[in-house]
């Protein structure tokens, strides 16, 4: 049965770096949960403390109502994953799944059967008698899957275990490790920095910076409506510009930019619009095509276009201001330079963030 895993004011140092400092955090029971920020941030040192590996100065860690704290790493009932695989070369497919269970004392007969069941589920059964360098990267992955899942864990922990794998592969593994941690119906905690990575198949997310949970909730909310310019940056490409509060009515913001007079729907609290604040606008909520009505009109000059294909990237300049815009799905390539071009954004896309 799927476990919640609660951390209750955890504070972790290294000499004077602060690692983690009082994180509070719920993983609903069978989410597929997502620590995710730059290198440095403290999402590993979360993940290990959850482990055992790494020992918190102060707090403690819940599996549903049951202080696993104090308990050494054998004892946690987690299942690892790593980046590197860590496969047994001389052991074959099976020995390397089975190996954990033999640790445990498992009976042979139900060590059989588990590790079938578990390269069952990982789609790697005609594989069992085969040595890790026969296999490519994403099979030795989905190896180091079952090994994790045959000990029957209460909480798997992945950390970026799709880091040494090229694009393709890692596109691909996507949705494998969903379907996996989906089917065996477990609590999942998965470390990465690939933004991508976890919008793609994450129920929740966590942002980390500075030791701190800075932003929390689905794929959709930290993407759409991100608490900070930072988790707006970090998520992906975005315009900011700092913007003067005009004025509120009927819940529209009035902001002056260097781009003109904006208007926002954006869901903002009323004790952030006054004075300045931050304002970002992402690159594909920027259209080039005939505005509807009660949109924000931005004319400019078309500077840049590179065509790949699925999107044009183009750079607009307003003024002294430079624009990235997104054009989806391009029918065509306008020319550059002297082409003065008109775009537009709707207002809910237009953020307004803290300063």
């Amino acid at each position: 049965m799927a476990v919640k895993v609660t951390f209750q004011d955890i504070s972790k140092a290294f000499g004077e770096t602060r690692a983690l400092e009082r994180i509070n955090l719920t993983v609903p029971p069978g989410d597929l949960f997502f620590l995710l920020g730059p290198s440095g941030c403290g999402k590993t040192t979360l993940l290990r403390t959850l482990a055992g590996f790494v020992s918190p100065d102060s707090g403690r860690i819940l599996f549903d109502n049951d202080d696993i704290s104090p308990l050494p790493p054998h004892q946690r009932d987690t299942g690892m994953v790593f980046q590197s695989y860590a496969l047994w070369p001389h052991l074959s497919v099976a020995q390397n799944v089975a190996f954990g269970l033999e640790m445990r004392k498992v009976s042979r007969r139900e060590t059989r059967t588990r590790v079938a069941e578990a390269l069952d589920i990982v789609k790697m059964s005609h594989r069992a008698n085969h040595k890790p360098g026969q296999l490519s990267g994403g099979q030795q992955q989905r190896v180091a899957l079952a090994r994790a899942l045959v000990i029957r864990p209460r909480c798997l922990l992945l950390d970026e275990p799709l880091s040494n794998l090229d694009a393709k592969l890692r596109l691909d593994m996507r949705t494998e490790i969903r379907r996996i941690c989906k089917e065996a119906g477990l609590t999942s905690l998965y470390v990465t920095h690939d933004q991508k990575e976890a919008l793609s198949i994450a129920d929740r997310i966590a942002i980390m910076h500075d030791g701190h949970i800075v932003q929390e909730g689905t794929p959709l909310e930290v993407y759409r409506a991100p608490a900070s310019t930072f988790v707006a940056n970090f998520m992906g490409e975005v315009n900011v510009l700092t913007a003067h509060v005009a004025r509120i009515s009927d819940g529209v913001v009035a902001l002056d930019t260097c781009l003109g007079r904006l208007l926002s729907t954006f869901p903002v609290a009323p004790s952030r619009l006054h004075g300045t604040v931050q304002v970002g606008i992402r690159p594909e909520a920027i259209r080039v095509e005939t505005a509807p009505e009660g949109s924000n009109v931005l004319e400019g000059m078309l500077q840049e276009s590179v065509y790949l294909g699925e999107v044009a990237q183009h750079q607009f300049q307003i003024g002294g201001t430079t624009l990235k815009v997104f054009e989806l799905n391009p029918k065509r390539m306008a020319s550059v330079g002297t082409l003065s071009a008109k775009a537009w954004v709707a207002q809910e896309d237009v953020m307004v963030l803290p300063t």
